[in-house]
């Protein structure tokens, strides 16, 4: 049966983020399609990965047997978090804007399971060609045309470390204008934000379904 990799970032908990309310529609839409299959889940808020630090770095470009103690205990994290992810046969991410870039817990992952050899950089990679998608919320909007499209940094970031780093099968979801409910300056947008809200769940219900299929066939 098909494995999903769920990796949640957002700071807020349940319905009170927005990327997690559409990563949940999709979850819940590929375990209809899989009701047997597995699914790794990692909540990076309330429970984050230890950011790389000297020993994890350096083992990396060595052998094991030559790690003395501190880049063995520091490099098995490393090993146990790439394990996750080489086992999904697809991935799920949300990944809200937090002051223009990704949440510092995503990045602290994605730093441990980037791995020059193994992960990126080899065509032996059994990351290579993975399905990801990636529930890219924000506060407002920065698409393509908009005043703040030059501060882009999440979809740009992803796009280098996901697709050309570890060379997954990228896809987005990208639900805009958040904090327009909560913004009084924004409530002319509330609408705008509504319906990219409505367009993002039914994405994520769509999306899912035809990528679960993908693997039942």
């Amino acid at each position: 049966m098909a494995t999903l990799l769920h990796i949640d970032s957002s700071v807020f908990p349940g319905s009170a983020s927005a990327s997690r309310a559409v990563t949940d529609t999709f979850r819940k839409a590929w375990q209809e399609q899989h009701p047997e299959g597995t699914v790794i889940y990692r909540d990076l808020a309330t429970n984050p990965v230890p950011h790389i630090n000297a020993d994890a770095h350096t083992a990396g470009f060595a052998a094991p047997d030559a790690h003395t103690p501190e880049q063995a205990a520091a490099f098995a994290e490393r090993v146990r978090l790439i394990e996750e992810l080489e086992a999904a046969d697809a991935i799920l991410i949300g990944a809200p804007m937090y002051n223009y870039a990704i949440p510092s817990t995503l990045k602290a992952w994605l730093d441990n399971v980037i791995l020059m050899g193994r992960t990126a950089m080899t065509e032996e990679s059994k990351v290579k060609g993975t399905p990801v998608t990636v529930v890219a919320s924000r506060g407002g909007s920065y698409a393509p045309g908009t005043p703040r499209e030059p501060y882009e940094y999440v979809q740009n970031y992803l796009e280098a470390t996901l697709r050309d780093t570890l060379a997954l099968d990228l896809d987005f979801i990208v639900p805009e204008l958040t904090m327009a409910p909560h913004n009084p300056a924004m409530s002319e947008l509330v609408p705008l934000f509504e319906a990219s809200r409505t367009k993002a769940l039914d994405d994520a219900a769509v999306k899912a379904k035809e990528l679960a299929e993908r693997f039942a066939a």
